[in-house]
């Protein structure tokens, strides 16, 4: 987490110091001169439909529906954790963004209405905790690229609309990525994590492929011996 804050005070200090002109006015440059092709509707309509979908009311539904499917399934800790980390995820973005206090890019038009500063990306912190907390929730291979996918799409929309610089996404992501480690010390065990210690140890099995040796059955074995002797 502190390495995450760290990361996002330096890129804001090299985005203000304009160190990162040439990177963002590239890459937004690029940007709108594809919205401008043929294709560029079409994809403006999927960015679009991204970026209205990893908003904070696309977001608050999301978390809602995750929420009552854990409390459905009895996983009351992780319906907790889930809310503590979105919570304080979300406290955390306004925070940053109230002390960089970093106005909207005005390269392009933009495409979506915003009224909040820039930096760091709300869209990429809010959806990389969130989907990131989902897919640790699920713990498969599957929920990890899927989620991953998601927040790319999300994060890179935003530069597509003009409404953010690369910079701007790139700080929301180590945002959203510390804060999502900060809370993963505290995810409830089962909580898409495999517990293999404890099976392992309940049915612990000989070396050389013998039956299972119950605790008791060797303490008699072994008072056994020594009642023989």
């Amino acid at each position: 987490m502190a390495v995450s804050l760290l990361c996002v005070l330096l890129i804001a200090l090299v985005q203000r110091s304009g160190a990162a002109d040439a990177l963002n006015l590239s890459l937004m440059g690029a940007a709108g001169t594809a919205r401008d092709t043929p294709a560029g509707a079409a994809v403006t309509w999927i960015m679009r439909a991204a970026s209205l979908a990893g908003g904070s009311e696309g977001r608050f539904l999301l978390f809602n529906v995750a929420l009552a499917i854990l409390l459905w399934r009895g996983r009351k800790l992780s319906a907790l954790w889930l809310t503590f980390t979105m919570a304080g995820g979300t406290l955390l973005n306004l925070g940053l963004k109230q002390v960089f206090a970093a106005p909207r890019p005005d390269l392009l038009p933009h495409l979506d209405i915003v009224n909040s500063y820039s930096f760091p990306s709300g869209h990429a912190a809010g959806n990389m905790m969130l989907f990131g907390a989902i897919a640790l929730l699920i713990g498969s291979r599957a929920a990890y690229v899927m989620a991953g996918a998601i927040i790319l799409l999300i994060g890179v929309s935003r530069t597509w609309l003009g409404v953010h610089w690369p910079t701007d996404v790139m700080a929301g992501w180590i945002e959203g990525l510390g804060w999502l480690a900060f809370c993963r010390c505290w995810l409830p065990a089962g909580g898409g994590e495999q517990q293999g210690v404890a099976p392992a140890v309940e049915g612990r099995h000989a070396v050389r492929g013998d039956e299972a040796m119950h605790p008791e059955a060797v303490e008699d074995g072994c008072h056994g011996d020594e009642e023989k002797q």
